[in-house]
């Protein structure tokens, strides 16, 4: 998250776990929100270097950071099937 902040990067952690949690119809509370965005956003940031997408500020952030979080929900719903 380029040019956001430590702050910043909370908020945004924050709001893509929520937009992620609605968009899977998941229910999880607001620490579970913050890990994953926060972790979802690395991991979207991994994917988005990856593809050679180079991005920076709030609204590009999220976008990664939601499909990240996305991402890791749909891997860990993969493994519990699994399980």
């Amino acid at each position: 998250m380029n040019g956001v902040g430590i702050f910043g990067a909370i908020i945004i952690g924050l709001l893509a776990g929520w937009i992620a949690e609605r968009m899977m119809s998941r229910s999880h509370g607001l620490l579970t929100n913050l890990v994953v965005g926060l972790v979802g956003a690395l991991l979207g940031g991994w994917v988005a270097a990856l593809l050679g997408f180079a991005y920076q500020g709030w609204v590009p952030s999220l976008v990664v950071s939601t499909f990240g979080a996305i991402l890791l929900l749909w891997l860990l719903s993969l493994m519990r099937r699994r399980a």
